[in-house]
């Protein structure tokens, strides 16, 4: 129980008018029925679904093209973008969003899930080094053994970032922090961190429920009930945080973060969070999810959140890549 713990805490397992007139790499061209990919899909399965490469405005229940969505993107000050991290086209359209909220001069600041506050001066020293040198950032962070999937899948989105010269934060808890914080609870952490990522306030019952379950889910039903709590304390702490060094590495064009789905919701997770803190500052999420064969409609995905309604503000569906049932080993495991 305790592998299954660490690698839980370890990997992180549980996202204007200047750019209308302006021509972006065709390398990173946005999907759709009318624009395909560059190369076409990666994703291997259900490319023939009806919501392949569609994107859903979830507040106005309708189909929006890709120029809309940059439209709106950039009139926003802070753009949290969601993921399968394993996903290659999911990194693909990230790069894409990336470069067109980075066009008319526009320099946001570029953070990641993927990189902890202990990486920032690794990676200060990488880009003054080598300032547009993705391979070379990747070194420095020593991504090869970090537990994220291959380098190869995240590097058009750095690269996207380096082009447009953006500066790259450094975003997540430090992971022996989140470790501290799972086996010690909060006091763990220092009281100012404490205070600062609000794990001294309760959840509503409701939220502090539907999370336990999700941890449960996650772990396969093997996660002894006792660290449940801690583990919806530890993804508290790191939405909390991710919205706070977002908000504060942000320049004059705001903050774009890439993290995985489960930090991009609205109702809890990063944008919740930066809308409490800056609720005069505008927030668009954008969810990027795989289409399933028995979901024809954008709104038979609200289900797989526990939600009435899809929690973002856009989603840009696309085709799936093939994964291992990753309960299936766990299953045959006595609980403890």
């Amino acid at each position: 129980m305790r592998t299954l713990l660490t690698v839980s805490v370890l990997l992180f397992a549980t996202a204007c008018s200047h750019a209308s007139a302006t021509r972006l790499d065709s390398a990173v061209e946005p999907p759709g029925p009318q624009a395909p990919l560059s190369g076409g899909w990666k994703s291997s399965l259900h490319r023939e679904h009806p919501l392949s490469g569609r994107i859903w405005d979830v507040k106005a229940a309708r189909f929006v093209d890709a120029e809309a969505l940059r439209g709106a993107l950039t009139q926003a000050r802070f753009v949290v973008l969601g993921e399968r991290h394993d996903q290659p086209d999911h990194h693909r359209l990230q790069a894409w969003l990336v470069q067109a909220l980075a066009t008319g001069g526009r320099k946001p600041a570029l953070a990641f899930e993927m990189l902890d506050v202990g990486q920032q001066a690794a990676v200060d020293a990488a880009l003054a080094r080598a300032p547009r040198d993705a391979e070379a950032l990747a070194l420095a962070v020593d991504w090869a053994d970090s537990g994220w999937p291959d380098w190869s899948l995240y590097r058009p989105v750095f690269k996207a970032g380096l082009k447009a010269e953006l500066p790259i934060v450094a975003a997540n808890l430090p992971r022996a922090q989140v470790r501290d914080l799972v086996m010690r609870g909060p006091d763990a952490l220092a009281p100012e961190l404490r205070q600062r990522l609000s794990l001294d306030t309760p959840l509503p019952e409701a939220v502090e429920q539907a999370m336990r379950q999700e941890q449960d889910e996650a772990h396969c039903g093997h996660l002894p009930k006792e660290l449940l709590g801690p583990m919806v304390q530890a993804q508290r702490a790191r939405d909390a945080h991710l919205a706070d060094r977002l908000s504060s590495a942000a320049t004059d064009q705001g903050g774009v973060l890439i993290t995985g789905n489960g930090h991009a919701r609205t109702d809890r997770g990063v944008p919740a969070r930066l809308a409490a803190r800056a609720p005069d500052q505008d927030v668009r999420s954008v969810g990027l999810l795989e289409v399933d064969p028995k979901q024809p409609e954008p709104t038979d995905y609200a289900a797989s959140f526990g939600t009435q309604s899809l929690p973002f503000d856009y989603v840009w569906f696309t085709p799936a890549v093939p994964m291992e049932d990753p309960c299936a080993a766990l299953l045959k495991r006595p609980k403890k």
